[in-house]
């Protein structure tokens, strides 16, 4: 059974930092793409970063220079820091696993930027 499970979520200022894990067990990790989205309320879910297993990162525009995604391979966990959150980065993170076009989802890890 593929489990996918996020953690790290929380409330921080605007400015603040929060790093996010997905822990993934039941896949062969190091052979899927890793990689985190986001939904807002009201809003389709969107790309945030993803991470091959070959270390090829990419990125949203809106993640670019603010956010790092990473994996260690050692845990099958992929993180992402965050760093310069914007209210507008509030939304649920969910961790995903893709490859040859079988993907799964975790349930996602809320975060909430506000002062």
């Amino acid at each position: 059974q593929v489990q996918l499970v996020e953690s790290g979520g929380g409330l921080v200022q605007p400015g603040g930092s929060l790093r996010l894990s997905c822990t993934a067990s039941g896949i062969q990790f190091s052979l899927y793409t890793m990689g985190w989205y986001r939904q807002a309320p009201g809003k389709q879910r969107e790309l945030v970063a993803t991470l091959t297993s070959g270390y090829r990162a990419n990125y949203a525009d809106s993640a670019r220079g603010r956010f790092t995604i990473s994996r260690d391979y050692a845990k099958s966990t992929i993180y992402l820091q965050m760093g310069s959150l914007k209210p507008e980065d509030t939304a649920v993170y969910y961790c995903k696993a893709d490859r040859n076009g079988a993907e799964y989802w975790g349930r996602g890890t809320q975060v909430t930027v506000s002062s």
